[in-house]
């Protein structure tokens, strides 16, 4: 028996929703069903936003995220393909 038998490493485990990363770039989402990277230019909304308004994030419903700080709320669909929601206008 080897000293790792037993032993795993600790996964990171999502419950509901988190923001994992601010760059200068835009953000990274952390879901249940994977990490998001929503580039500033994109989401532009979160772009002056303060370091608090972006991680005050709630999942309302499944796939469903909302930034109370921003009135900012946004479906997972529309994360994973912003091109086909233009979200400015």
């Amino acid at each position: 028996m080897s000293k790792h038998d037993g032993f795993r490493a600790p996964e990171k485990i999502c419950q509901g929703v988190e923001v994992a990363n601010i760059s200068m770039h835009g953000i990274w989402l952390l879901v249940n069903s994977g990490e998001y990277f929503l580039p500033f230019d994109d989401f532009p909304w979160f772009r002056e936003a303060s370091v608090g308004a972006i991680h005050n994030v709630s999942e309302p419903t499944p796939a469903h995220y909302y930034w109370p700080d921003l009135d900012v709320d946004l479906g997972l669909s529309t994360i994973r393909n912003p091109k086909k929601y233009p979200l400015r206008f």
